[in-house]
């Protein structure tokens, strides 16, 4: 009769404690491994988010007026407030003044796309040379256009065209630089208490039938021209920005842990505060943001961080730029 080969005991034990060695092993490799792929995907997402965010508040600061930028170091009190070019640590509320870009881009007018509002005063037109009416000739603009973007972009609470209950925006000239930030956020209620800005609407807030004249309030007491000069006649400049909303980044919990916020759709030449903004959450866990400006340079940085979301450690991703 023949033998068949078999295993013997200890070879048997020999075997399943080899297998149980690889097998350890392999469940360590596949355990860093998932950790691995837990970290990567938790720096990629946190590096991806950072730079949106950024992304974002540039292209905000990008189409601000330079000299409107300030800072805040107490929730906005008002006495707190400084040019960001003078901020210190600690000063971590930025507001700015926008261009209204959007409407400024215009639309398509069937043929080609035509700018809502044109940035420029005929100073020799008939309309800019009497005060009387308060009309500004801005030849290439399309009001109805910029009139149709900005209800659009503000759900109708600002307008140029008599909206009901709506506010209007604000002209400001290019160039006319007679005190400090300060003035682009005082209320309208006089020209001394806001000297920057000016209310406008289209003429009798027809824009479809007037579409590149501009008009001030009729009430000499709140938006006529401003005499910069001192000659006891309102000055008009040839450049002009036009805006329909003020911009605020306000963080919001403590030093270590916060979220960063936007407040926009307020205006500062109607008396209101970023407080009667629209609220929009940029970013969640933000460890670290600080702005500066040098010159008319701004430089910004952002650190958002894990709060242990993908297991038991907390990365941080930090990204800078600059606005200039």
């Amino acid at each position: 009769m023949r033998k068949h080969p078999a295993f013997t005991m200890i070879e048997l034990v020999m075997v399943i404690v080899v297998f149980g060695i690889v097998a350890s092993i392999g469940a360590e490799i596949v355990a860093k491994l998932y950790e691995n792929y837990l970290r990567t995907r938790a720096i990629n997402r946190l590096e991806s988010q950072t730079k949106i965010v950024l992304e974002q508040i540039a292209k905000r600061l990008q189409y601000r007026i330079k000299d409107s930028v300030r800072a805040n170091n107490n929730n906005g009190a008002a006495a707190n407030w400084v040019a960001l070019s003078s901020a210190v640590p600690g000063y971590n509320i930025i507001e700015w003044i926008g261009i209204s870009n959007e409407s400024f881009l215009g639309e398509h007018n069937g043929t080609s796309v035509v700018p809502g509002w044109s940035g420029l005063i005929d100073m020799s037109d008939v309309n800019n040379t009497s005060h009387a009416n308060r009309t500004l000739s801005s030849p290439g603009s399309r009001l109805d256009f910029a009139n149709d973007i900005i209800k659009t972009l503000t759900n109708n609470a600002i307008a140029m065209d008599g909206t009901a209950g709506a506010q209007r925006p604000a002209l400001f000239f290019k160039g006319s630089k007679p005190g400090t930030f300060s003035n682009y956020y005082e209320n309208a209620t006089t020209i001394a208490n806001n000297p920057y800005a000016r209310r406008v609407r289209c003429v009798n807030s027809n824009c479809a039938a007037n579409l590149t004249i501009l008009q001030l309030n009729s009430n000499a007491a709140n938006d006529d021209l401003i005499d910069y000069d001192g000659d006891l006649v309102g000055d008009l400049f040839e450049q002009y920005y036009l805006s329909h909303s003020a911009y605020a980044l306000v963080p919001v919990g403590n030093a270590a842990d916060f979220n960063l916020t936007l407040r926009y759709n307020y205006q500062p030449w109607e008396g209101e505060t970023y407080a009667n903004g629209t609220l929009s959450v940029l970013a969640e866990h933000v460890s670290t943001f600080r702005i500066i400006q040098t010159g008319d340079t701004i430089r910004i940085k952002l650190c958002i961080h894990d709060n242990n979301q993908s297991g038991n450690f907390d990365f941080s991703a930090c990204k800078e730029k600059a606005i200039f």
